[in-house]
């Protein structure tokens, strides 16, 4: 089973919703989870790095990987059995490399914002992977969301959105999603997260087998 958490929108929350997942797939239902860090910024191996400098145990093996490295590890890891591989994408789509992981790819998730620029980079990055892989399932999660803005064009948008796939439910802007590391997240973020990705394991990975 192979996630592909990406938007060519910086930004957008990829990286925290790659560790929300992971840690949920580790910690709740008891999964086996790699990470392919495959975001420039790899923010994701610094926090794994972080983990190990303060002996922390970690919850699964986080790779930084480049693109060109993307077909050998997946060969390598479609061995592995029950096995579940989240890839954080970059946050660009110029790169022949992209393709063979857009193709490979069983299951696709997006977090986005309401804002305008956000919504269009959302649209073009779902336009493309529906072009080069049509089976996969998207799940798209609007983030950092701001209780204090009216988002006018909301349902518009979704509306629009809704055409590539299921939008889940949203994650507001709040300072505890930073505390979120490679090995643990906040308690107090678990009410909210908890509905979404309960959303995405029953409805796309339970029962789901790596062959």
């Amino acid at each position: 089973m192979l996630i592909l958490i990406g938007n060519q929108k910086g930004g957008a929350g990829k990286s925290t919703i790659t560790l929300l997942l992971a840690n949920y797939l580790a910690l709740v239902k008891k999964r086996k989870v790699t990470v392919l860090d495959m975001d420039y910024q790899q923010s994701i191996s610094s926090k794994a790095e972080k983990a190990k400098i303060l002996e922390n145990e970690p919850l699964y093996e986080v790779v930084p990987a480049d693109l060109r490295h993307f077909p050998a590890l997946h060969s390598s890891l479609s061995k592995r059995a029950n096995e579940i591989v989240i890839v954080d994408l970059p946050g660009k789509m110029d790169d022949d490399g992209l393709l063979p992981i857009f193709i490979a790819g069983d299951v696709i998730i997006c977090p986005f914002a309401y804002d305008e620029f956000s919504v269009d980079s959302t649209i073009l990055f779902a336009m493309v992977l529906r072009k080069v892989n049509e089976r996969a399932p998207f799940i798209f999660i609007p983030n950092r969301i701001k209780n204090t803005v009216r988002y006018e064009t909301k349902s518009e948008i979704e509306k629009v959105i809704r055409r590539f796939g299921l939008i889940s439910a949203g994650f507001a802007d709040r300072v505890d999603f930073q505390r979120i590391s490679t090995f643990h997240t906040p308690l107090i973020l678990m009410p909210i997260v908890l509905p979404v990705l309960d959303l995405i394991y029953d409805q796309f990975l339970n029962g789901e087998e790596n062959v």
